[in-house]
């Protein structure tokens, strides 16, 4: 077993770090940019008439419908339409290699899950914190900047830290485009080997040690908010 082991846990290691680790890390940024952008748009309570009220109402049910296409729908398959089906349409632009293809699903599908946990987050904030900063002159921006969303970020800390450990798990569905990450080498390599549950075993095995590798920092950015939180109040 150890032989196994020493023989190709360190190609599976190196196809983490340089597919699955970047494509995670990468993925969880547009995903946080994606999902900060959809909970304020579909958070905000415009105060117009007329056209400006007609034109946010279609952003939010934009947002909103891309909240719901991405969650009612399996991430595998939304690999397959990317992949495979809009090059059928000609749209191969969006995705011209495996690896584009995968940012794109990942960043979209968990951008409406953690959208979902700040929209939660923003609406926790009292009313009477954005009344009270609006009392003092504030414009929405800078109510949203100074008042909401530091509160929202401490808030949402946890949930987002959560989705990302998924979305890590998550980049082994790329293997269904080819992207040669670690769980699609594990596949060919038991191919080859033969030894199915021992290789299977083993990336899943170093998935848990990537998982509890990258979920460290959590720890200390959970810390330093709270602690932040504590010495405003």
């Amino acid at each position: 077993m150890f032989s196994f082991i020493a023989t190709y846990a360190p190609q599976l290691i190196v196809a983490g770090i340089k597919y699955t680790i970047p494509l995670a890390l990468i993925s969880f940024v547009l995903a946080v940019i994606i999902a900060v952008i959809v909970a304020v748009i579909r958070s905000y309570q415009p105060h117009t008439s007329g056209i400006k009220r007609l034109f946010w109402q279609i952003i939010k049910f934009i947002a909103w419908f891309y909240v719901w296409l991405f969650r009612s729908t399996p991430m595998l398959v939304q690999l397959f339409i990317v992949f495979y089906g809009l090059p059928k349409l000609g749209i191969s632009w969006l995705s011209p290699s495996a690896w584009s293809s995968a940012i794109w699903v990942l960043s979209l599908n968990t951008g409406a899950y953690a959208s979902e946990a700040i929209r939660a987050a923003i609406s926790s904030i009292p009313d009477t914190q954005r009344e009270a900063a609006a009392a003092l002159g504030m414009t929405d921006l800078q109510i949203f900047v100074r008042i909401i969303l530091p509160q929202a970020t401490r808030v949402s800390i946890p949930t987002l830290a959560n989705s990302f450990i998924s979305l890590v798990k998550d980049t082994s569905l790329a293997s269904v485009v080819t992207l040669v990450e670690m769980f699609y080498l594990s596949q060919q390599l038991a191919a080859v080997s033969y030894n199915t549950l021992q290789m299977y075993t083993l990336v899943g095995a170093l998935y848990a040690i990537f998982v509890t590798i990258l979920s460290i920092p959590q720890r200390y950015i959970q810390r330093w908010a709270d602690r932040f939180i504590k010495v405003q109040g």
